[in-house]
């Protein structure tokens, strides 16, 4: 899937960026994310257009990670009921693998006051992916206790694995990134769910004010919509939770099916 998404996204088309280069643009941690579903081919006009402005992430030839991120919530679903019922004081914890460099993080992302996402991350060893051992929780209680958060990892259990590939772009000079989403599918038990492999989903990480490459959706017919992975994924697979709007959204874009997930292959780091 790595290759196909860089080939449908005609990223061999942009000037590549090394990993630095590109953390370097992304080192504003207090930042606002906007989303976009778009079709393929749409996805691919929007990276041709931003040729001239952007890079692409480049490691050592490969343009797209493979991701896996296990996320964790309380036995109520608190992450996931604070996002579905609009609260502007949000999180999530989870645990992300690179699969293709075998780098393992642990990650807590809160909205503060105004609405803005604040990410922190601990680098841990790739066999912790999944699970939250004692740095790790003594690293996510430490974050939810300074962003006023009534949650401990003692309340948290394992509540759904997302995969996808991504591609990364950035704009050196002003600071702002677009990653593109494709092959995205979500676990939990015996149940599956994937978006439709005729759309990426995009998001624009940058201030409060639109990025060009927002200004540039807009002219191509694209609305931001609010779509958490981990959102979805519940709200698709779990019977019985709540109807909203985010699940209407997800119907029309997913699928699902009861069967166990598949094994992704993962390759360790060189």
């Amino acid at each position: 899937m790595t290759s196909s998404l860089a080939t449908g996204l005609g990223l061999a088309a942009l000037r590549g960026a090394t990993l630095a280069e590109v953390d370097a643009a992304a080192a504003l941690q207090h930042r606002t994310d906007r989303k976009y579903l778009l079709p393929l081919d749409r996805a691919r006009d929007l990276v041709a257009r931003l040729a001239d402005s952007h890079h692409v992430l480049d490691l050592a030839g490969r343009r797209t990670t493979g991701y896996l991120s296990t996320y964790f919530d309380t036995d109520r679903l608190g992450a996931w009921r604070a996002h579905v019922q609009g609260r502007r004081r949000r999180w999530k914890v989870r645990t992300r693998l690179y699969a293709e460099d075998g780098l393992c993080r642990v990650e807590v992302k809160t909205k503060d006051g105004r609405g803005a996402t604040v990410k922190h991350a601990l680098r841990v060893p790739a066999h912790s992916y999944g699970q939250l051992d004692d740095a790790a929780a003594e690293f996510v209680d430490g974050v939810m206790r300074a962003a006023d958060i009534p949650v401990t990892v003692g309340q948290l259990a394992q509540a759904a694995e997302i995969r996808y590939v991504r591609a990364a772009l950035a704009d050196l000079d002003h600071g702002t990134r677009v990653t593109l989403d494709g092959g995205l599918t979500c676990h939990h038990g015996d149940r599956s769910a994937a978006l439709d492999p005729g759309h990426v989903l995009v998001e624009t990480k940058g201030g409060a004010r639109p990025a060009p490459a927002d200004r540039l959706l807009l002219r191509l017919g694209a609305r931001p919509v609010s779509l958490s992975k981990y959102v979805v994924g519940r709200s698709l697979l779990t019977p019985g939770l709540p109807d909203n709007d985010v699940r209407r959204l997800a119907r029309a874009h997913f699928t699902t099916e009861v069967s166990p997930a598949p094994l992704l292959e993962r390759t360790p780091a060189a």
